[in-house]
């Protein structure tokens, strides 16, 4: 057995594509030898910032022969004789063999010519010679680049190929790459060094390029990383705030990461501690250190008492230049925020209710005005969504006061220069003039969440903000009839109509949407005529999409499918999800209950025995009282007495969604409804009196339209 080495040697990759480069090169690899039939033992890929490493142990030399049987067109005759005919030829060409190969076979279809196949082997040397190629350019990625005048195009240029077998060189070169790159065991280190290095066979190359000063191995990188943040914050006492994307950015940035540290000026710590990160985090890639025991508030104006006046960061340089590269860095973050300094002092000159007005300048989307009419709708949204709330005064104000200024700061000088920071900076502001902390708090989570898994409000007021942004974003988008369609969603529709769902299951907030959208939509209707929107279609639509965000975020909490389909599927109404969307989770939670204490099932078989023969009546799924639907005076038996005293007992529970109730005496009227059906009491429910049948089909109906205020039990798996 064999072991194969290859190395992509390029100029510096964007550290996304060397971690997104890795499973697809193991899919084209693992995909094209299990099609030749070579099996191997381990394969391991590795990256760098200049080179894309795989490793491959126990191939064979020689690829398998291949034994096949093919079966061919159909045959009159027994012999294939001289002239075996178009087909039969054809055939044999298609499975290269000769006459001598094929044989008549009886089926019992009738004669049906076979080939037998026999194909040696060939060198694995010489499939992976083809196959290189073919994997360098099945690599996917954004911003590709060619060089030169050919057509090869990849992340970044390809500089030179190592490709081993053992300690032989695969032969093969990059047919459209100009200069021509051609495979060898000439390898390089660190890009500092600048030297040569030859790889001798594949065992030896870690150890080889070690002496590069080059550490290949991802994980290996990403251990020296942790472990040196953790011993530098241990002598400095103080904590790392670092993100798992920024992390694993780091480990792809360097070949041998050295960590180093550098001072900020005193003087920036005046300014608040976002704009240090975000400078730090997303622009520079360094490493914020935060006080250890300081408090975050995320309206602190200062980075006082904070952060720590020093940074870490990830150097690929080499180790006797640390003084120099450190005073590098120090000087280019010097320069950021002074820049940031200069923003602030620009913004400070004018009042947040100044910004606001020049938002009339500013233009939210064709056909929707400005960024100050799209504020003016949130605000309206904030005082409809008031008056159906029970809310402290004082929070009431708040919400009013932060929904009337909440987008000012998208106009700020510091916003332009970090759009990150929206929202955060503007409650800083306006907490700076005089506002209450509750209107400053909820001007900054007003944004929240921004994505998946992102914090979500944790303020009353910031809630109701939250959630009036984002119906006047769906609400405007939609009446200019524009929709999210396949991975298209410019306008982040969905991740709204996440978010609404998110933030009032959160807050637990009684919240009639359908009220709400209805008349909304009406006023919309007024402030924009041209559009011509027709009230019902667009609630319709909008009642649709808010429909499937639920279905999505629940199917995304590790829930069982077939509950959340029994609970929120196409078979429950948009309205009544949308009427209460906390009782959706109050279900939910209650079925979860029932499955986990093995009750669910037994609920379900009472349910559905009585659901089956309810579809034979005509009687409307919401009718849940048997009052004026249920004849008393029709009852002939002691069972049809009892399901009319449980459907009477049922009807309180269903009507104040006391679930636990409800399910519980739906498990007890097991041996009630088995009377009615199988017991001595038993009835003929589809008997030849048609008043007597269609008042038993009514009390079977009513019985599943009160389970159905639960949960659609015939969704339920067992």
């Amino acid at each position: 057995m064999s072991n194969f080495f290859l190395e992509i040697g390029t100029e510096e990759l964007p550290a996304e594509f060397a971690r997104l480069a890795l499973p697809q090169l193991e899919r084209l690899i693992c995909n094209d030898l299990a099609l030749e039939r070579i099996t191997y033992s381990d394969l391991l890929i590795n990256s760098t910032p200049r080179r894309l490493v795989i490793q491959i142990d126990n191939l064979p030399k020689v690829q398998p022969d291949l034994q096949e049987e093919r079966k061919g067109p159909p045959i009159a005759h027994e012999t294939i004789g001289d002239e075996p005919g178009s087909a039969v030829l054809g055939f044999a060409k298609r499975c290269g063999v000769t006459l001598s190969n094929l044989e008549i076979r009886e089926t019992p279809k009738g004669r049906f010519v076979f080939a037998h196949i026999h194909r040696a082997g060939r060198q694995t040397v010489t499939i992976l010679s083809e196959r290189i190629p073919a994997w360098i350019g099945g690599i996917q990625g954004k911003r590709f680049m060619r060089w030169g005048l050919q057509e090869q195009r990849f992340s970044r240029p390809i500089r030179w190929i190592v490709a081993l077998f053992d300690n032989q060189v695969i032969p093969l070169t990059l047919a459209n790459s100009i200069p021509k790159i051609e495979s060898g065991r000439i390898s390089y280190g660190h890009r500092l060094l600048a030297k040569p290095i030859q790889v001798v066979n594949c065992s030896e190359y870690n150890q080889t390029i070690a002496r590069g000063q080059v550490i290949v191995d991802r994980v290996r990188r990403a251990t020296i990383i942790a472990e040196s943040i953790q011993l530098a914050t241990k002598k400095i006492n103080a904590r790392v705030d670092i993100s798992e994307r920024l992390f694993t950015e780091l480990v792809d940035l360097v070949e041998n990461p050295n960590l180093l540290k550098g001072t900020i000026p005193d003087k920036y710590l005046k300014l608040p501690p976002e704009i240090l990160s975000t400078v730090m985090h997303i622009h520079q890639r360094y490493i914020p250190l935060y006080c250890l025991h300081a408090e975050k508030d995320p309206l602190v104006l200062t980075a006082e008492n904070t952060l720590v006046p020093e940074f870490l960061f990830v150097s690929n340089g080499r180790p006797e230049a640390t003084d120099t590269i450190s005073y590098g860095n120090e000087r280019v973050l010097k320069a950021r925020l002074a820049d940031a300094e200069f923003f602030l002092e620009v913004d400070r000159q004018i009042t947040c209710r100044q910004r606001h007005e020049q938002l009339s300048k500013v233009v939210f989307a064709e056909g929707l005005g400005s960024l100050k009419d799209r504020n003016d709708r949130i605000l309206w949204l904030t005082k409809l969504m008031l008056l159906s709330i029970p809310i402290e005064v004082e929070v009431k104000k708040d919400a009013i006061r932060a929904a009337a200024l909440c987008k000012h700061d998208l106009v700020s000088q510091v916003v332009g220069e970090f759009p990150e920071l929206q929202g955060i900076i503007g409650g800083k502001y306006l907490l700076a003039e005089g506002e209450s902390r509750g209107t400053a708090l909820a001007v900054l989570e007003h944004y929240m969440p921004r994505g998946a898994g992102d914090s979500l409000p944790t303020s009353a007021a910031g809630s109701i903000v939250a959630l009036a942004e984002r119906l006047e974003l769906l609400i405007s988008i939609f009446a200019k009839s524009e929709r999210p369609s396949g991975s298209s969603d410019p306008y982040a529709l969905r991740r709204a109509g996440n978010g609404i769902f998110q933030i009032l299951w959160n807050q637990e907030t009684n919240l009639d949407l359908l009220a709400l959208l209805s008349e909304a939509v009406d006023y919309w209707s007024e402030l924009f005529p041209d559009f011509k929107i027709n009230s019902t279609q667009l609630i319709s639509e909008l009642c649709q999409f808010l429909h499937q965000r639920i279905i999505f975020l629940l199917g995304e909490q590790n829930i069982d499918s077939d509950l959340v389909q029994a609970v929120a599927g196409e078979s429950i109404s948009a309205t009544r999800l949308l009427t209460d969307p906390k009782d959706v989770k109050c279900r939910l939670g209650h079925l979860r209950n029932l499955r986990s204490q093995k009750q669910l099932l037994s609920v379900q078989l009472v349910v559905q025995r009585a659901a089956r023969l309810a579809e034979k009546a005509d009687l409307n799924i919401d009718v849940i009282n048997p009052i004026g639907f249920v004849d008393e005076s029709l009852f002939t038996s002691e069972s049809e007495v009892a399901v009319g005293a449980l459907l009477k007992k049922l009807y309180p529970l269903v009507e104040n969604r006391e679930y636990l109730q409800l399910s519980e005496m739906l498990l007890n009227s097991t041996s009630t409804l088995a009377d009615f059906f199988d017991g001595e009491n038993s009835v003929m429910v589809m008997t030849d009196d048609l008043e007597v049948r269609q008042n038993r089909l009514n009390l079977l109906a009513i019985l599943r339209n009160q389970a159905n205020i639960l949960a659609d039990f015939s969704k339920l798996t067992n």
